[in-house]
C-alpha cells in the first residue's frame, strides 16, 4: 500500500490516472473513499489528470500521526505530502468540508502552485457557533425505502441527509460511513480542540479558476459564509444547490458532475 513519510505522519493515498495532478481531500472523520465516490465519475470519460486521494491524519489508513495536535499540523503534513509526492509541479485541489478548510490554508501557503481549487461544503469558519446555519430539515423521503433501515440508521441517516432514498443511503454508508467507522475519535477530539488554523483564511485574492458547491440546507457548515468570500474569488463560479446538505455531492451528483466538469474545463484552458 502507498504511503508517503512527511515528519508528522506516514499518509496513505491512492493514485489514478496520468497528467496534471489534482489532490483530493476529504472532510473530518471520513477518509479517502468520500472523495473518490463523488470524483471517479466525473473521469470516466476524462483523461490527462492524476487524481491523488489521501487520508488526512486519524481518518482512513494513514499512521503514526501522534505528532499532530492542531490544524496547522494538519495542514503543514498535507503541504509536506505535496511537495513529496508532486515536487515542484502545478497542482489543482478539491477539498470537501474539513478539506476545503485546508485548501484555503493550501492556498495560503502555496498558491504559485495552485492551479484552481473546488470547494464541497467547506469549513470557512471553523467554530460552529461563528457559523451561519439553517435548521436542519429533510426534504424529500422515499418512505418505503426508509422502512428497510434499522431504527439507528435511520437517525443517523436522517439528521445527516436532506435527501433520503435508496441511492443516497447507500452512497452515504459506503462512502461516509465507511471512514467514520474507522476513524481514531480520541485523537480527532484532540485536534478539534485547536481546530482553527492560526491565520484568517480568505485574507488574499485567488484569481484561479474556482467552484464552491454549497447546500442550501447545509446545518454543518452553511452557505452563507461561503458566499462572502466572493470578492477573493474573482474566477469563482459559487452555487447554492436547493435539497442538498452537507452531503450534496450525494444528494445531488448531476449538478456536482456537471459543476466539476466544467471547472476542470477552465482549469484546462489554462493548461
Amino acid at each position: 500500500m502507498p504511503y508517503c513519510k512527511v515528519r508528522k505522519a506516514d499518509i496513505y493515498y491512492e493514485e489514478i490516472g496520468e497528467g496534471t495532478p489534482i489532490l483530493m481531500i476529504h472532510g473530518y472523520s471520513p477518509d479517502h473513499r468520500l472523495m473518490k465516490g463523488c470524483m471517479e465519475p466525473v473521469f470516466n470519460e476524462r483523461h490527462g489528470w492524476r487524481r491523488i486521494y489521501i487520508d488526512l491524519p486519524g481518518m482512513g489508513l494513514t499512521k503514526n500521526y501522534d505528532g499532530i495536535n492542531c490544524s496547522d499540523d494538519m495542514l503543514e503534513a498535507v503541504h509536506e505530502f505535496i511537495q513529496t509526492v508532486i515536487p515542484d509541479q502545478k497542482y489543482a485541489i478539491a477539498g470537501e468540508s474539513y478539506g476545503g478548510y485546508l485548501t484555503n490554508g493550501l492556498i495560503h501557503k502555496d498558491e504559485h502552485n495552485i492551479l484552481g481549487a473546488a470547494f464541497i461544503c467547506p469549513v470557512i469558519k471553523p467554530h460552529h457557533q461563528d457559523r451561519t446555519v439553517p435548521e436542519h430539515e429533510v426534504l424529500k423521503i422515499d418512505e418505503n425505502f426508509i422502512s428497510t433501515l434499522s431504527q439507528t440508521e435511520l437517525e443517523d441517516f436522517r439528521s445527516n441527509n436532506v435527501v433520503l432514498n435508496k441511492s443516497t443511503w447507500e452512497r452515504y454508508n459506503s462512502e461516509v460511513i465507511s471512514g467514520i467507522r474507522v476513524a481514531d475519535h480520541d485523537f480527532l477530539d484532540k485536534v478539534q480542540e485547536n481546530y482553527g488554523f492560526s491565520f484568517e483564511i480568505g485574507q488574499s485574492v485567488f484569481a484561479k479558476p474556482s467552484l464552491f458547491l454549497l447546500g442550501k440546507q447545509d446545518a454543518t457548515v452553511g452557505y452563507q459564509d461561503a458566499l462572502e468570500l466572493e470578492e477573493k474569488f474573482p474566477r469563482g463560479t459559487f452555487v447554492v444547490v436547493d435539497q442538498a446538505g452537507h452531503n450534496l455531492q450525494i444528494e445531488q451528483p448531476g449538478i456536482f458532475n456537471a459543476l466539476v466538469e466544467e471547472w476542470l474545463d477552465r482549469i484546462g484552458e489554462n493548461i
